[in-house]
This record gives C-alpha cells, sequence and structure tokens, in this order.
C-alpha cells in the first residue's frame, strides 16, 4: 500500500512539473516581462469581440426589435436605426484603426450579403472551410498583408439569435436563405501584427 502512494506521489509531482514545463515552453521571459503566445491573445480577443457582439445583438437589437421599440438596418445613419451587429464590428474595428491599433478584425462568409464580406484570399476561404468543418476550433496561420506579417485566425460566426437568421434568410442578396440556430453563418477574422 505504501508503495502504491510512493508511486502516485511521484505521478503527481511528474505532471505538476509537466504542467510547468508546458506552461514554461509556451511563454518566453524577455526582460522582466512575459510574453504571451499569439495564439493565445488572438483567443482573448476573440472571446471579448464575441461576448461585446452576442450582448449586442441579444440585449440591443433583438430585444428593441421584439418590443417594436427601433430596428436594426443596414442604412442605419440615414434611418437613424440601429447598427446591424456586423456594422457594429466594422465601425469599432474603424475606430481601432484610428487610434493607432494595429490588431483588424472582421466578419467574413461563404454567403455573404455584402460581397465585401467574401473571403479576400485562398487561405481566408481555406481557414472558412476548415471553421465550417470544425466549428469549436481556431485555424490560424501567417500570412503577409502589405509590407506586413500578420498571425491571422479565423473563428466560427454562429447564428445567436432569430434576428441573425431572420435578416440573412429574408435578405434580397442573401444568397442562402435557410440559416438555423447555431449555424455556422461565417467567420471572424482577427489579424495581429507580428514583430521582425
Amino acid at each position: 500500500m505504501r508503495r502504491t502512494w510512493i508511486v502516485i506521489g511521484i505521478m503527481l509531482i511528474g505532471l505538476a512539473n509537466m504542467g510547468h514545463w508546458s506552461h514554461a515552453a509556451g511563454e518566453q521571459q524577455v526582460g522582466d516581462a512575459v510574453t504571451v503566445p499569439v495564439e493565445i491573445v488572438a483567443d482573448y480577443i476573440h472571446s471579448v469581440i464575441e461576448a461585446h457582439r452576442t450582448f449586442y445583438t441579444i440585449q440591443v437589437v433583438e430585444r428593441m426589435q421584439k418590443h417594436g421599440k427601433m430596428v436594426a438596418s443596414e442604412n442605419w445613419r440615414t434611418k437613424h436605426t440601429l447598427p446591424l451587429p456586423v456594422q457594429l464590428l466594422k465601425e469599432a474595428d474603424e475606430l481601432g484603426a484610428l487610434t493607432g491599433s494595429k490588431i483588424r478584425y472582421r466578419l467574413i462568409g461563404l454567403w455573404p450579403i455584402n460581397k465585401q464580406n467574401a473571403p479576400a484570399t485562398d487561405l481566408e476561404k481555406q481557414g472558412l472551410e476548415q471553421v465550417q468543418k470544425h466549428p469549436e476550433q481556431r485555424y490560424g496561420s501567417i500570412v503577409s498583408v502589405g509590407d506586413g506579417r500578420f498571425f491571422q485566425a479565423i473563428y466560427a460566426d454562429r447564428a445567436v439569435t432569430q434576428a441573425c437568421i431572420g435578416c440573412h434568410n429574408a435578405h434580397p442578396s442573401s444568397p442562402r436563405k435557410n440559416f438555423k440556430m447555431n449555424d455556422v453563418m461565417g467567420a471572424l477574422i482577427i489579424e495581429i501584427p507580428l514583430e521582425e
């Protein structure tokens, strides 16, 4: 019995050390600062963007439309309506760029209502197809954009409310009109600059 506890103890110490080593392998010490792998940074950014967008879609757009108070529309500036969730994301990205942020993000889809939201490269199309098949997994790669290199992370973008589904299924320019709840409607791309 004592030998069993010793073996279990050695295994636990080994597992603890392996966890420490794998944690240390994912980080690099730079002076007093600790760097975080770019994939983890992308995951953090994604979770914040998704939380904001989901909250806006459910608690603002869908709620206001259900109560007949205000609708969201493509021409929100001229019609004095709410911006669509895709427009909220686009506006936030553009405001971030104005503040000097080099991190960019946008939505793309295989069936975009707005052709500007189609994949811009073969790599984006490949990533979009991958997250369509495996929505729980991030698709990441290093890409060149202009003079810079970026880590590009692509995440599945799911239908989270009936408002999303209704808009896409009813829009006259929509190439697909049979979305259901939790379907992957497209993808969110996050591009993080890499230092040379």
